[in-house]
């Protein structure tokens, strides 16, 4: 498997968590438990929005497609990290690892996208109120929903193809449990500078700008809360937009970590602690952030199984 260093790569072997093989069933339970409960969640939010006509609101709507981005994610990932964890180390085709590599940034570019709209959203629920209902139809929510998922693809694939357009070179071993772009630059045989400096440059209108606006969009959301006299409305209003400010500080925290705090100096097993966190655990907090701080959503939950209680007694 192993050729020379200058050897083109049709291979990978990705190693996953070798420090830890002794409790690989112990991980590879965890993992599953926690892959089927971020799907479950996610799903339940969908099912919930297209079933549920009180959630067919343009927050919910987005929602939706957040749950569908989180769901794309932990589907990439997980299933083939479970594989790896059990046979302590698998091989990956050099096709399978681009793919691998595509629907994560993808699905990652997408989120940073669908967040931002939200946060558009909440601004104009709060800032805008009177004019909120005219502005936010089902037509633009549609608009801002396709341009998010376009996006994302678009800058996706202009990534994988400016990697694809450099030679890969050997070692093909690859000490993590998926297909990320550091050990993809890493194994880049030259101009690896050329392709870090052009795809910080392609991530900065996807991942930048958009925190940037919602950082300016809170701000002026923060504001109108404050201008409101009773403590009640305070409340009220801060409640409509607190899940999504719990959504995006924990996305965008394990973001920031896992890719824009220097990366030298780091041990590998804290580079990947730091992806575990963002690829296992945020698409899983996601729903439970909603369905725990949303009334809206519990209710609608509730209703849903009473509903099915009611149908399997009768």
């Amino acid at each position: 498997m192993l050729r020379e260093n200058q050897t083109t790569v049709t291979e990978f072997l990705l190693l996953g968590f070798p420090a830890i093989h002794n409790f690989k069933i112990l991980l590879f339970f965890v993992f599953l438990l926690l892959y089927i409960f971020t799907l479950a969640g996610n799903f339940m939010i969908i099912g919930l929005v297209s079933t549920n006509h009180k959630l067919r609101t343009p927050m919910y709507f987005f929602l939706s497609h957040l749950s569908l981005s989180d769901i794309l994610m932990t589907t990439d990932i997980v299933p083939n990290m479970l594989y790896v964890i059990m046979t302590e180390g698998a091989a990956i085709s050099l096709v399978g690892c681009i793919t691998q590599f595509f629907l994560f940034s993808f699905s990652v570019d997408a989120e940073c996208l669908l967040l931002t709209v939200m946060s558009y959203d909440r601004y104009l629920a709060i800032c805008n109120p009177l004019r909120y209902s005219a502005i936010m139809d089902f037509k633009l929510c549609c608009q801002m929903v396709f341009w998010s998922w376009f996006l994302g693809f678009i800058v996706t694939l202009n990534m994988v193809i400016l990697v694809c357009s450099f030679q890969l070179c050997n070692p093909n071993v690859i000490d993590h449990f998926f297909c990320d772009l550091p050990p993809l630059l890493e194994h880049l045989c030259s101009n690896r500078f050329i392709a870090e400096t052009v795809l910080s440059f392609l991530g900065i209108p996807y991942v930048i700008l958009p925190f940037i606006f919602i950082i300016v969009t809170y701000i002026c959301i923060t504001l109108t809360i404050l201008r409101i006299s009773s403590i009640t409305g305070r409340q009220k209003a801060f409640s409509t937009c607190s899940s999504h400010l719990a959504v995006v500080c924990t996305y965008y925290g394990t973001l920031f970590a896992k890719y824009v705090v220097p990366s030298k100096g780091q041990s590998l097993t804290v580079m990947k602690i730091t992806s575990l966190l963002y690829t296992v655990a945020t698409p899983l907090f996601n729903p439970i952030i909603y369905t725990l701080r949303n009334k809206e959503i519990q209710a609608a939950l509730c209703k849903c199984i009473s509903i099915r209680v009611q149908t399997y007694f009768e």
